[in-house]
C-alpha cells in the first residue's frame, strides 16, 4: 500500500471517529453550514427588541446596544487666521461673490461618531503607544541576567571560602572535611507552612489567590505590536482645509549704512526664481532711513501708518530651489541726472574722509534737500544686489557674509524632480530645504548701480544667471559700497504682529501698536493645487515698458500713474492702491519712477491693488503719462500730462487680467470712454504713433471670487443666473432666455472636465456645492422643474476625477485625495438646510423632503406644461396643474444620498468608470448626506428598519452588489483598483452599521461574500481574492462597536433541531463526563452554526482565519499573516479600550474568540516549532491518543514498556511509539506557519486563556476528547517556548546582526519613492511573493521591522531601548508562563475525576516541568514550584509509581533551581526537593529513587552548565539538612538521618566540579578530569553514561568530533552490555564485544558484571537510554559525529550494529534514511581521498609546579596541519596565564631530559612532532589512508645525533635515534591526549642511516615518473637532486664514503651489499626518470636535457667501480644468527 493510499485510509478512519483534528474543517460543524459558506445572519433589530436592556448586570449593559449618544451634529467653526474676517460688508454683493463670500465664513459641518476614536482605524496600536503602555512595567528578575559574581541579597556573602581543597588525585575528596564545611553553612529561608499537612483545596486556593495578585492587565501590551503593513482599516480624520503654505522664511532688516549719508534711500525686496524665469513673490517695502532724513520729505508725507514700517517679512517658498535669489532694490528721490551721475558721490567719497571733503558734502546734502522738497513724490532706480538664498540655507553657520563671495560658495546641486507641492519637503534634498536652517545675519556690502537701459525682469534674470558664473561680469563693474544687514531665518510657527497681505492682524496679535512683520504673498513658480479657505481679491499691475519715441514734444522724464476708476470723473478714483513704506495705507493713485531723459523706459514697478467685491462695467484702470521736469524753471509746470489709456475690469462678466499692449491717447478721454477699450478707435481723438500699442502692461489677479477659467466662470454664471432668475441676460456673444438656459447650462455642465486643474482644485469646494445643490434642488425655468441630476452627477464625478490626478502626488496609502477628503468631511452640508442643533425645530425643507418620495419615482413633475419627458425616468407623468413656485420647490427636492445610489446604479458604463476609481468619495458623501439627514431630521429615534425607504435600500444593494463584481472581475487586472474599492466597500458598510438596520447591513456582507465564493472556484489566483476578502472583514471588524455588533450578552441557542450533530455523536467518548457534553459549551468553543450565526462579525474573521490555516489552504504563507494579524490587532484593541477595562466585560468579550483555542490546537501540527527538539511538535499528543495519526507511524508495534521516544520522553503503556526524529511536518500536508505568524498566533490563544471566564474554560476542558486534550497540552507547551526569555545577551546579538534586510528594503523604498514603482505595486508585489524574506522559517521571530517605516534604517538600538525591549521581553514570558500555569490548574481541576487522569496529568507534568525547566523569572518559578509541589502532593504515584523518567526530569530541574543566583528561587526549589525526598519516603520507607535521580542529575548539572554556581547550590543543601532537622512529622524515622548522607554525597560531587571549574580554560585537563569522574561511576552505569554524554558535548564544542563520537560509541556499548545482561535479542548488539570493530577501547566498558549490578534494582538503569531507543539514538548520533569528523568508514561499522535493530523493528522510513547516509558516506569516501585527520605530539611536563603531571608524557592530537610553533605556542601561553611569567620553558630539542639539571622553580615542557609507526605485517591490512590514521597506539619520532653532541656532523659519523612511544589506548579516543604507557628506542649507524636515505631518494624517483598524470616540474625537480653534480652529500659522496672498500668487520658485510643494492635500484630509477623527461619535454627544455644526460652520465660512470665490487660473503649461505636486518627487532638495542 503507497503511503498516501495508507494515509488517505487513516485520515477517513479518524474522520469517522472525529477524535483527529483533521476531521476537514470545511464540512464539520454542528449546523452543518460549511466553513466556506457564510450562514444567514439572525436580524439583529429584532433580537435587541426581544431583549429588555436591562437584562444584563451592570457594566455588561453596554456591551447590549449602541449608545444613545453614538452620532452627534458638530457645528466646528472655521479656523480664521486674521482677527477680524477681512470680508466685504457694506456693498450690494453679486450672487457669485455672495456665494463666495458666504462660504468662506460658514462653519464646518461634522457628523461626529463619538466613540469612534476607540476603534482600531483611529487609534491603531502602534509601537509608540504600546511603548507608553508599558511605562511603570516592574524589572523581572531573571537567572540568566544575574551576572556571573553577583550575590542576591546579603545574606549570601557569608561564603566566601570556596570549598576547593587541594586538587587530590582520587575522583572524591576526603568525606570529613566536607561534612565540616557543610554543616559552617548558613541557610537559605525556609518557607513557613511548607511542613504543616493542609488539605489540597486550600493549597490550591492559596495558591491561586497568589497567582492572581500583581498581574499586568493587558497581555497583548507586552506583545510587539501588530504589523503595520497589514493595518488595511487604518484611516485619519482629515486635516480640515487650511490656507496653503510653501516653507517659510523670515527677513528682518536691520540697517543700512552708506558711506556718505545725504538723502533718503527706500528698499524693496522680492524673491525670484532663475530656473523659471519668474518672480516668485510680492514685493516688500522697507524703509531704514534715519529720522532725519525722513524728515527732508514732510512737505509730501501724510502721517505714515503703521502697517507700512515693517521692516520684516515672511516669505513663503513652495517649491524650494537652489536657484531662489533675494533680490534687494534700492531707489531714492527724483533729482537731475542720469543714474550714474546720481551714484557717483556714493562711489567716490568714503567715510573715512568726511572731514576732507566736508564742503562736498554740505553742498550734495543742499541739493538732495532741495530735489526732495520739489520731488518728493517721484522715485528714480538707484542700486540692486542679490542674495543667493541657497547659500544661507546650506551653510547657514557662518556669520557676516558680503554678498561678494555668494558666488563662489555653491554647493553642487542635484537636479530635483519636479513634484506636486504637497511633498514639498520629501524628497532627501535636504540641502534645499528652506525649513531647518540655522538663522544668518549677512550683511551685504555690495550694490550694483542700475543701468537705465536694464530695468527689466528679463534683463535682471540674465543678471543673476551671471552671477553664479564664477567669472561674473557684475565683478568687474565697479561697485556701489554700503553695508545693509538682513537676518534670514526659518520663520516660526506662530510668529506675533504679523499682518496678512490684505494687511489684516494675524493671530496672535497682542498690541495694536506694535511694529508688524509682513506676510508676503507668494506666487508659486508651478502650479499649486490647493482649495480656497479664505477671502481674497486682490490685482497686480505690471507696467513693462513704454515707447514715445515718435511722440512730439518735450517728453523725457516720464512717469506713469496709475488709478482704479469707478466711474469716469476725477473724484472716482477708489483708495486701494496699497501703500509701499513710510506713507499711507491705501492711496488713490501710484507713479512708476522715473528714468531720467528717455522717451521710452522700461519698469520694474509692482502696483498692489485691492479689487472691491463688487466689480461692475464700468471699473477700470486709468493710466495717466506726465512729464516731470527736474530743474525748477519759471512758468513750467512740475508735471505735464503727455497721454492717456486705460483698461476696463469687466468684460462679459469676467475679470480681465494678462499682458495688455495698449495704444496711448495725445487728449483727454471722452465721456463714457470706460465701457470701451482704447483699441476701439473713438473720433476725434488723437494717438501716439497711430494707435499702435506703445505702452506693454500686464496684469494679475489673485482671487478666491474670480475663478479666472471660462468654463468655471460659465458655470457659475450659469447657476447664478438661474438662482437669481435675471433673464434675459448676456453672456459674451449669446442672449440667454429662458428658452435656451436649460441646455447651456448641460453643455456647461458637460464642460466642466475641460476647465483647467489649478482653478478647478482652488475652486473645488465652489463646483461640487453647486453640483450637490443642482442634484437636490432642480432649478424650475418657467414653471417647470428640469431635472439635472445625471448630468450633474456625472459632472461631479468628471471634477472628482480631475481633482484626483492633479492632487496624484499627495494621495494617502488608501488613494484618497486628502482635500476631497476634507470637503466631505467638512465643508459638505445639505444645501438649504441649516444646521440648526436638533435641539431647535428642523427647518421645514427637511420635513418635506420626503413627499417627493410618492409612489413611483418623480424625478421630474410637469408644472406648466407637459411637453418633456424626464430623462432619468420616463414613465410617469402627473397632470399639469398650476402649483405656485415654492411648493414645487419643496416637491422638486430630492435626498442627496437617494439620487447619489439611483444615479449611481443607473450610470452609463464611462461614468461609472470614473466613479469607480474614486469609489470612496461618493460612499463617504452618502453616508455624510445619511446622516445629516437622520441628525437634521431628528430620526434617531425612529427604529432603524425605518429610518429609510425599501427603494432606497434595494438601491444601496444592487450598488454593493455592482461594486463588489467590480471588486472580483478586476483583482486580476487592476490590483490596485480592486484593492482601494475592496476597502472603499468595506468602509462604506461599515459606516452603515452606525446608521441603518445592522441586519440588513450583514445581510449585504453575506452577499459579498457569497459572490466572492462563487468567484474563487473559477479564479486563476485564489490568494489574491482572499486576501481582499480578509482585508474586508478586516475593515468591518474595525468598527468601533463591533463588540456590540457580535450579541455578545445573548446566550447561543444549541441547534434545535434533533438530528444528531456530528459534534454531539463523536462526542460520547468525551474524557471526564460520563454524559454527553453539553451542547452549549461546545459550540461556543466551535466555529459552529449558532456561534457564527450570533457573533457574526466574529464568526467571519475567525471562518477567514480557520480557512486560511487549512493544510490545503492557497497563498498560505501570505494569507496566515494577514488572517492571524487580524485578530492580533483586533485583541489589541480590546486591551486597551477602556469599555472593556473590567474582567466581566472582558470576560464577556474573550467568548467571542473562544473558536481560536480549537483552531489553534487543529493547526498545531503546522506551528513553527520554538521547541526545538527533533519531533517535539506533538509530543503529548500522542501519548494520551490511543489512536494518533502518529508523525511516521512504524508498522509493528515495538514493546510498549520500551517504547519511550527519545524526543517525547515516556509514552503511555499501550500507545505507538515512533523512533521517527525528522520533523514532523513533512508528514502533514500544508504550509507551515513562520515562526512570527505562529508566536502571534499563540500570543491570541493566550489572550483568550487569560481573559476568558474560567469556569467556562473548565466546562470545556471537561468535553474534551483525550487525543484533543493532549493536543491542548501540547499548545500550551508551545506557548512556553515560543515567549521563552531569550536573556539580554541575546537582544544585544540580534541587535548586532540587526537584518541586512532593513537595507535591502531601503533600497526598495527609495525605488518606490522616486517613482519606478508605485508604493503600492511594491507592497502588492510583496505580497505575492509568498514571504519577502525567501524562506519564512529562517526568519528570528523577534523581527520588529516595518519595512515602510523609517525606523527600519535605524539599525542599532540604544542603550536605553535595548534594556526596555529586554524589560518587556521578560513581563511577557513571565505573564505568557503564568497564563499556561492556570490553564493547567483548571485541566487538573477537570482531570480529578477521570478515569485516564494518568495518562493526562502525566502531560500536564511534563508542560509544569518544561516550564520550569525553560528560562523563567523569579516570580514565575515562585508560582511553578507552588503547583509542582501541590501536583505531586496530590498524585504521588505519578512519579513514585509508573516511570522514572518524570522523576528524574524534575530532580534535575529542581536541583538546577537550588544554584540559583537569586534567593527566592533556591528557597522555592530546596522546598520542593525536600518535600520530594519526604513523598517518596512516606510511600515506601526510603526514597532510594529520589536518592539515586539526584545524584545523576547533579552530576549532569555540572557536566553541562556553563555558569553553574556551587556555593549557592552549597546554600540550598543546607537548606534541606535544616528542613530535615526541623520535620517534627518524621522524627522517629531514619528519614533525616537518609537526608544528611545523601546531601553529604552531593556536596562530595560538588567539590570534585570545583576541581573542574578550575581547568575550565584547559580542555585537555578538563576532559581528563571528567575522564576521572566518568571512571569513578563505572559501578554507577546511569552516572558514567551521563558523563560520556557531557564528554561528547563538550568536545563537540571544541570541534573534536572523532573524539565525541568516541564517547557516544562507549555511551552505547555501555547500554549494549546492559541490554544483555536483561534480555537476549538475536538483532541488539552482544554487548562491547560487537563494537570492537568501531574502536579497540570500548572493551573498558564490559566492566559491569552481574555481581556489580542487578538489573532490576530500584532505580538502576532506568533511564530513557537504556532501552533498544535509546540504544538506536546514541548509534545514530555517534554516526552523525562521526560523519561530521570525516570518518566516513567508521560510520560504516556503526550501522553495521543499527541496522539489525531497525530491521527488526520493520522501521523501512529510517532504514531508507540509513542507508541514504552510507551511501553519501562511501561517495565521499571515493572522492576524498585525502582527508586530514589530525596531528600527532609528544608532550612532556616536567617540574614540581604542574602537581600529578611531574614527568609524565603524553601524545596529544591536535587538529590537522598543526605546526609545532602552534601547539608550543599554545601551551607555552595557558601555563604562563597559569603560573605566571618567566616559569614556563619550552625544552627546545628532543633528547632525553635530564631532571638533575632542571631548575626546580621552573616548568619545563618538551613537545615534539611523532608520526604514527606500522609494523611491516601491519602494513598488509592498514591500505587506505583512513586505516593509517585510525586506531594508532604506536608512534615514532626520529633524533639525528653525533658522538660528539652535535646534531649533524659528517656522514661517517651522523647517527640517528628512533624512540617508539605506545599509548594507553588506541586515537581516536574518548579525549584528545593519552598517556605514553611504553617507550623503546634504537640507534642507526651511519651506514645504515645512508640506507634508509638512499632508500627514500629511490621511492621519491619512483614517485615521481609513475605519478598520473605526469608532472613534469616536480619530475625534473627531483632528478636535478639525484644526478646533479654539487649536490652537498649528494648521492656520489655516499657512495664514496661507504662503498669505496669493504668493511673489516663481517658483520657490516650486509649493510654494504644492500647500500649497494639501493645504489643499483638508484641508478635504474634515473634512468627510468630520464626516458620519462624526455617525452615530456617540449623543444625550448631540449638543451636543459641533454644536460641533465650528461650529468647522469658523469654519475654512472663514478659509479660504476664502486657498484661492481663483490663482498667476499655474499655466496656463502647465511648464518641462522643473523635474521632480516630491517626487522625492528634486529637493531641493536643503545645503551639506555
Amino acid at each position: 500500500l503507497s503511503r498516501t493510499v495508507a494515509a488517505e485510509v487513516r485520515k477517513q478512519v479518524s474522520r469517522e471517529r472525529s477524535g483527529s483534528p483533521h476531521s476537514s474543517r470545511r464540512c464539520s460543524s454542528s449546523l452543518g453550514v460549511p466553513l466556506t459558506e457564510v450562514v444567514e445572519p439572525l436580524d439583529f433589530e429584532d433580537i435587541l427588541l426581544s431583549r429588555p436592556p436591562d437584562a444584563e448586570p451592570g457594566p455588561l449593559r453596554d456591551l447590549v446596544e449602541f449608545p444613545a449618544d453614538d452620532l452627534e451634529l458638530l457645528l466646528q467653526p472655521r479656523e480664521c487666521r486674521t482677527t477680524e474676517a477681512g470680508i466685504p460688508k457694506d456693498e450690494k454683493l453679486d450672487a457669485q461673490v455672495r456665494a463666495a463670500v458666504e462660504m468662506y465664513i460658514e462653519d464646518w459641518v461634522t457628523v461626529h461618531r463619538r466613540y469612534q476614536y476607540l476603534s482600531a482605524a483611529y487609534s491603531p496600536v502602534t509601537t509608540e503607544t504600546q511603548r507608553e503602555r508599558q511605562k511603570g512595567l516592574p524589572r523581572q528578575v531573571f537567572e540568566q541576567d544575574a551576572s556571573g559574581d553577583e550575590r542576591s541579597g546579603p545574606e549570601d556573602s557569608n561564603d566566601s571560602r570556596r570549598g576547593s581543597g587541594s586538587p587530590e588525585d582520587t575522583p572524591r575528596s576526603s568525606g570529613a572535611s566536607s561534612i565540616f564545611d557543610l554543616k559552617n553553612l548558613a541557610a537559605d529561608s525556609l518557607l513557613p507552612s511548607l511542613l504543616e499537612r493542609a488539605a489540597p483545596e486550600d493549597v490550591d486556593r492559596r495558591n491561586e489567590a497568589l497567582r492572581r495578585q500583581h498581574r499586568p492587565p493587558a497581555l497583548l501590551t507586552l506583545y510587539p505590536a501588530p504589523d503595520e503593513d497589514e493595518a488595511v482599516e487604518r484611516c485619519s480624520r482629515p486635516e480640515p482645509p487650511r490656507e496653503h503654505f510653501g516653507q517659510r522664511i523670515l527677513v528682518k532688516c536691520l540697517s543700512l549704512k552708506f558711506e556718505i549719508e545725504i538723502e533718503p534711500i527706500f528698499g524693496i525686496l522680492a524673491l525670484y526664481d532663475v530656473r523659471e524665469k519668474k518672480k516668485i513673490s510680492e514685493n516688500f517695502y522697507f524703509d531704514l532711513n534715519s529720522d532725519s532724513m525722513k524728515g527732508l520729505l514732510r512737505a509730501h508725507g501724510t502721517h505714515p501708518a503703521i502697517s507700512t514700517l515693517a521692516r520684516s517679512a515672511i516669505f513663503s517658498v513652495t517649491y524650494p530651489s537652489p536657484d531662489i535669489f533675494l533680490v534687494i532694490k534700492l531707489e531714492k528721490v527724483l533729482q537731475q541726472g542720469d543714474i550714474s551721475e546720481c551714484c557717483e558721490p556714493y562711489m567716490v567719497l568714503k567715510e573715512v574722509d568726511t572731514a576732507k571733503n566736508k564742503e562736498k558734502l554740505e553742498k550734495l546734502r543742499l541739493a538732495a534737500e532741495q530735489f526732495c522738497t520739489r520731488l518728493g513724490r517721484y522715485r528714480m532706480p538707484f542700486a540692486w544686489t542679490a542674495v543667493h538664498l541657497a547659500n544661507i540655507v546650506s551653510s547657514a553657520g557662518q556669520l557676516d557674509r558680503d554678498s561678494d563671495s555668494e558666488g563662489e560658495r555653491r554647493p553642487a546641486w542635484t537636479d530635483r524632480r519636479r513634484r506636486g507641492p504637497q511633498d514639498r519637503a520629501s524628497s532627501g534634498d535636504d540641502a534645499c530645504s528652506f525649513s531647518g536652517f540655522r538663522p544668518a545675519t549677512l550683511t551685504v556690502t555690495n550694490f550694483f548701480k542700475q543701468e537705465a537701459e536694464r530695468l527689466s525682469d528679463e534683463d535682471l534674470f540674465k543678471f543673476l544667471a551671471d552671477m553664479r558664473r564664477p567669472s561674473s561680469l557684475l565683478r568687474r563693474l565697479r561697485p556701489v559700497t554700503a553695508q545693509l544687514k538682513i537676518d534670514i531665518s526659518p520663520a516660526p510657527e506662530n510668529p506675533h504682529f504679523c499682518l496678512s497681505p490684505e494687511l489684516l492682524h494675524i493671530k496672535p496679535y497682542p498690541d495694536p501698536r506694535g511694529r508688524p512683520t509682513k506676510e508676503i504673498l507668494e506666487f508659486p513658480a508651478r502650479e499649486v493645487y490647493a482649495p480656497h479657505t479664505s477671502y481674497r481679491n486682490l490685482l497686480y499691475v505690471y507696467p513693462h515698458s513704454l515707447n514715445f519715441s515718435s511722440r512730439q514734444g518735450s517728453v523725457r522724464n516720464l512717469a506713469v500713474r496709475v488709478q482704479y476708476m469707478t466711474g469716469e470723473d476725477p473724484s472716482q478714483a477708489l483708495p486701494v492702491i496699497f501703500g509701499k513704506s513710510s506713507c499711507s495705507e491705501f492711496t488713490r493713485e501710484a507713479f512708476t519712477p522715473v528714468v531720467y531723459h528717455n522717451k521710452s523706459p522700461e519698469f520694474y514697478e509692482e502696483f498692489k491693488l485691492h479689487l472691491p467685491a463688487c466689480v461692475t462695467e464700468n471699473h477700470h484702470l486709468l493710466f495717466t503719462f506726465y512729464h516731470v521736469s527736474c530743474q525748477p524753471r519759471p512758468g513750467t509746470a512740475l508735471e505735464t500730462p503727455v497721454g492717456f489709456t486705460w483698461i476696463p475690469l469687466l468684460q462679459h462678466g469676467r475679470l480681465r487680467t494678462g499682458p495688455f499692449c495698449l495704444p496711448v491717447s495725445v487728449d483727454q478721454p471722452p465721456p463714457s470712454y470706460s465701457v470701451l477699450t482704447p483699441d476701439v478707435a473713438l473720433p476725434g481723438m488723437r494717438w501716439v504713433d497711430g494707435h499702435k500699442g506703445v505702452f506693454s502692461v500686464e496684469l494679475t489677479a489673485v482671487s478666491s471670487v474670480h475663478p479666472q477659467d471660462p468654463y468655471l466662470d460659465k458655470f457659475f454664471t450659469l447657476v447664478h443666473v438661474l438662482e437669481e432668475g435675471a433673464f434675459p441676460f448676456r453672456l459674451k456673444d449669446t442672449v440667454l432666455s429662458e428658452g435656451n438656459v436649460e441646455q447651456e447650462l448641460r453643455a456647461s455642465l458637460a464642460a466642466l472636465r475641460l476647465a483647467s486643474p489649478e482653478p478647478l482644485v482652488a475652486f473645488s469646494h465652489h463646483v461640487l456645492d453647486k453640483l450637490v445643490r443642482l442634484v437636490i434642488r432642480p432649478p424650475i425655468i418657467s414653471g417647470q422643474i428640469v431635472n439635472l441630476g445625471r448630468g450633474a452627477f456625472e459632472a461631479m464625478a468628471h471634477v472628482v476625477s480631475l481633482v484626483h490626478r492633479s492632487l496624484e502626488a499627495a494621495q494617502d496609502a488608501r488613494g484618497h485625495c486628502p482635500q476631497l477628503a476634507a470637503y466631505v468631511h467638512y465643508a459638505f452640508r445639505l444645501p438649504g438646510t441649516e444646521p440648526s442643533l436638533p435641539d431647535g425645530a428642523p427647518p421645514v425643507t427637511v420635513q418635506a423632503a420626503t413627499l417627493a418620495r410618492g409612489s413611483g419615482r418623480p424625478t421630474s413633475l410637469y408644472l406648466a406644461r407637459s411637453k418633456s419627458i424626464s430623462s432619468s425616468n420616463p414613465d410617469l407623468a402627473v397632470a399639469p396643474g398650476s402649483v405656485d413656485d415654492e411648493v414645487s420647490r419643496i416637491l422638486a427636492s430630492k435626498l442627496l444620498h437617494e439620487e447619489l445610489a439611483l444615479q449611481w446604479v443607473v450610470s452609463s458604463s464611462a461614468v461609472r468608470e470614473a466613479i469607480l476609481q474614486h469609489a470612496w468619495f461618493f460612499f463617504q458623501l452618502m453616508v455624510k448626506s445619511m446622516a445629516l439627514h437622520l441628525l437634521l431630521g431628528q430620526r434617531l429615534d425612529t427604529p432603524r428598519k425605518l429610518r429609510f425607504p425599501g427603494r432606497f435600500l434595494d438601491d444601496i444593494t444592487a450598488l454593493v452588489g455592482s461594486v463588489g463584481l467590480e471588486v472580483i472581475t478586476r483583482v486580476h487586472k487592476d490590483v490596485e483598483l480592486a484593492e482601494h474599492l475592496n476597502a472603499s466597500l468595506a468602509f462604506f458598510l461599515s459606516d452603515l452599521l452606525s446608521l441603518v438596520d445592522r441586519g440588513f447591513v450583514f445581510s449585504l456582507v453575506r452577499a459579498h461574500y457569497k459572490q466572492v465564493a462563487t468567484r474563487l472556484q473559477s479564479s486563476p489566483n485564489p490568494a489574491a481574492l482572499l486576501t481582499l476578502r480578509m482585508e474586508f472583514t478586516r475593515i468591518l471588524c474595525s468598527h468601533e462597536h463591533y463588540v456590540t455588533l457580535n450579541l455578545p450578552c445573548c446566550p447561543l441557542s444549541p441547534p434545535a433541531s434533533p438530528s444528531p450533530s456530528v459534534s454531539s455523536t463523536t462526542s460520547q467518548s468525551s474524557t471526564f463526563s460520563s454524559q454527553a457534553p453539553d451542547p452549549k459549551v461546545t459550540s461556543m468553543f466551535e466555529l459552529s452554526g449558532p456561534f457564527r450565526q450570533q457573533h457574526f462579525l466574529a464568526g467571519l474573521l475567525l471562518t477567514e482565519l480557520a480557512l486560511a490555516l487549512e493544510p490545503e489552504a492557497e497563498g498560505a504563507f501570505l494569507l496566515h499573516k494577514k488572517a492571524i494579524s487580524a485578530v492580533h490587532s483586533l485583541l489589541c484593541g480590546h486591551d486597551t479600550d477602556p469599555r472593556y477595562a473590567e474582567a466581566t466585560v472582558k470576560a464577556r468579550v474573550a467568548e467571542l474568540y473562544l473558536p481560536l483555542l480549537s483552531i489553534a490546537r487543529d493547526t498545531l501540527p503546522r506551528l513553527h516549532d520554538f521547541a526545538e527538539g527533533p519531533g517535539q511538535r506533538s509530543r503529548l499528543a500522542s501519548m494520551l491518543d490511543s489512536d494518533t495519526e502518529g508523525e511516521g507511524d512504524i508498522a509493528g508495534t515495538i514493546n510498549p514498556s520500551v517504547a519511550m521516544a527519545i524526543a517525547g520522553g515516556p509514552l503511555a503503556p499501550g500507545s505507538r511509539a515512533s523512533i521517527s526524529q525528522g520533523p514532523p511536518t513533512a508528514s502533514r500536508a500544508g504550509c507551515a506557519l513562520s515562526a512570527e505568524s505562529s508566536r502571534t498566533l499563540l500570543a491570541c490563544v493566550l489572550w483568550v486563556l487569560k481573559n476568558a471566564e474560567p469556569a467556562l474554560l473548565q466546562h470545556w476542558a471537561t468535553d474534551l476528547t483525550l487525543p484533543q486534550l493532549g493536543r491542548l497540552l501540547d499548545l500550551l507547551y508551545l506557548c512556553l517556548a515560543a515567549f521563552e526569555y531569550k536573556g539580554k545577551k541575546a537582544f544585544e546579538r540580534i541587535n548586532s546582526l540587526t537584518f541586512k534586510k532593513s537595507l535591502d528594503m531601503k533600497a526598495r523604498l527609495e525605488e518606490a519613492i522616486l517613482g519606478t514603482i508605485g508604493a503600492r505595486q511594491e507592497m502588492v508585489r510583496r505580497s505575492r511573493e509568498r514571504s519577502p524574506f525567501g524562506n519564512p522559517e529562517n526568519v528570528r521571530w523577534r523581527k520588529s521591522v516595518t519595512h515602510w517605516k523609517q525606523t527600519s534604517d535605524r539599525v542599532d538600538k540604544t542603550k536605553d531601548e535595548m534594556e526596555h525591549e529586554a524589560l518587556v521581553e521578560g513581563n511577557l514570558a513571565t505573564e505568557a508562563s503564568l497564563v499556561v500555569l492556570d490553564t493547567l490548574e483548571i485541566i487538573v481541576q477537570t482531570v480529578m475525576l477521570s478515569e485516564a487522569r494518568e495518562s493526562v496529568l502525566g502531560a500536564v507534568l511534563k508542560v509544569v516541568l518544561y516550564s520550569l525547566g525553560s528560562a523563567q523569572s523569579a516570580l514565575f518559578l515562585q508560582h511553578g514550584l507552588a503547583t509542582q509541589r501541590a501536583l505531586v502532593s496530590k498524585f504521588p504515584e505519578l512519579l513514585f509509581e509508573e516511570d522514572t523518567e518524570l522523576c528524574a526530569d524534575l530532580c534535575l530541574r529542581l536541583l538546577r533551581h537550588c544554584g540559583s543566583r537569586i534567593s527566592t528561587i533556591r528557597t522555592h526549589a530546596s522546598a520542593s526537593l525536600y518535600l520530594l525526598m519526604r513523598q517518596n519516603f512516606e510511600i515506601g520507607h526510603n526514597f532510594a529513587r529520589v536518592k539515586m535521580q539526584v545524584t545523576m542529575s547533579l552530576s549532569s548539572l555540572v557536566g553541562t552548565t556553563q555558569n553553574f554556581s556551587e556555593e549557592h547550590l552549597r546554600r540550598s543543601l543546607k537548606t534541606i539538612l535544616t528542613y530535615a532537622e526541623e520535620d517534627m512529622g518524621l522524627r522517629d524515622s531514619t528519614f533525616a538521618e537518609q537526608v544528611q548522607d545523601l546531601m553529604f554525597n552531593l556536596h562530595m560531587i560538588l567539590t570534585d566540579t570545583v576541581k573542574m571549574k578550575e581547568h575550565q580554560e584547559d580542555p585537555e585537563m578538563l576532559i581528563d578530569l571528567m575522564y576521572r569522574i566518568a571512571r569513578g561511576y563505572q559501578g554507577s552505569p546511569d552516572l558514567r553514561l551521563t558523563w560520556l554524554q557531557n564528554m561528547a558535548g563538550k568536545h563537540a564544542e571544541l570541534g573534536n568530533h572523532a573524539e565525541a563520537a568516541q564517547c557516544m560509541v562507549h555511551a552505547a556499548a555501555l547500554v549494549a552490555e546492559y541490554l544483555a545482561l536483561l534480555e537476549d535479542h538475536r538483532h541488539l548488539p552482544v554487548g562491547c564485544v560487537s563494537f570492537q570493530n568501531i574502536s579497540s577501547n570500548v572493551l573498558e566498558e564490559s566492566a559491569i558484571s552481574d555481581d556489580i549490578l542487578s538489573p532490576d534494582e530500584e532505580g538502576f538503569c532506568s533511564g530513557k537510554h537504556f532501552t533498544e531507543l535509546g540504544l538506536v539514538g546514541l548509534l545514530e548520533q555517534a554516526a552523525g559525529y562521526f560523519t561530521m569528523g570525516g570518518l566516513y568508514e567508521a560510520v560504516n561499522e556503526v550501522y553495521k550494529n543499527l541496522i539489525p535493530i531497525l530491521e527488526a523493528h520493520r522501521d523501512y522510513k529510517k532504514l531508507a534514511a540509513v542507508h541514504g547516509k552510507l551511501q553519501e558516506a562511501f561517495t565521499k569516501i571515493m572522492h576524498q581521498p585525502q582527508r586530514v585527520f589530525g596531528t600527532y605530539f609528544r608532550v612532556g611536563f616536567y617540574g614540581a609546579r604542574f602537581g600529578d603531571l611531574d614527568e609524565q608524557e603524553f601524545v596529544y592530537k591536535e587538529p590537522s596541519i598543526t605546526k609545532l610553533a602552534e601547539i608550543s605556542h599554545r601551551l607555552e601561553e595557558f601555563y604562563t596565564e597559569r603560573f605566571g611569567d618567566d616559569v614556563v620553558e619550552i625544552i627546545k630539542d628532543s633528547n632525553p631530559v635530564d631532571k638533575s639539571k632542571l631548575d626546580s622553580q621552573k616548568a619545563y615542557i618538551q613537545i615534539t612532532y611523532v608520526e604514527p609507526y606500522f609494523d611491516t605485517y601491519e602494513l598488509k591490512d592498514r591500505v587506505t589512508y583512513f586505516d593509517r590514521n585510525y586506531g594508532l597506539r604506536t608512534f615514532l619520532f626520529c633524533t639525528p645525533f653525533t658522538p660528539d653532541g652535535r646534531a649533524h656532523g659528517e656522514l661517517p659519523e651522523q647517527h640517528k635515534r628512533k624512540t617508539l612511544l605506545s599509548t594507553d589506548h588506541a586515537f581516536p579516543y574518548i579525549k584528545t591526549r593519552i598517556r605514553v604507557c611504553h617507550r623503546e628506542e634504537t640507534v642507526l649507524t651511519p651506514v645504515e642511516v645512508a640506507i634508509e636515505d638512499m632508500q627514500k631518494k629511490t621511492r621519491e624517483l619512483a614517485f615521481a615518473t609513475e605519478q598520473d598524470p605526469p608532472d613534469a616540474k616536480m619530475l625534473q625537480m627531483v632528478l636535478q637532486g639525484s644526478v646533479g653534480p654539487t649536490v652537498n652529500q649528494g648521492p656520489l659522496e655516499v657512495a664514496q664514503v661507504f662503498l669505496a672498500e669493504i668493511p673489516e668487520d663481517p658483520k657490516l658485510f650486509r649493510h654494504h651489499n644492500k647500500l649497494r643494492l639501493c645504489f643499483k635500484d638508484f641508478c635504474k630509477k634515473c634512468e627510468d626518470a630520464l626516458r620519462k623527461n624526455k617525452a615530456l619535454i617540449g623543444p625550448d627544455q631540449k638543451e636543459y636535457h641533454r644536460e641533465l644526460e650528461r650529468n647522469y652520465c658523469r654519475l654512472r660512470e663514478a659509479l660504476q667501480p664502486l657498484l661492481t665490487q663483490r663482498l667476499p660473503q655474499l655466496m656463502a649461505p647465511t648464518p641462522p644468527g643473523l635474521r632480516n636486518s630491517l626487522n625492528r627487532a634486529s637493531f641493536r638495542k643503545a645503551d639506555l
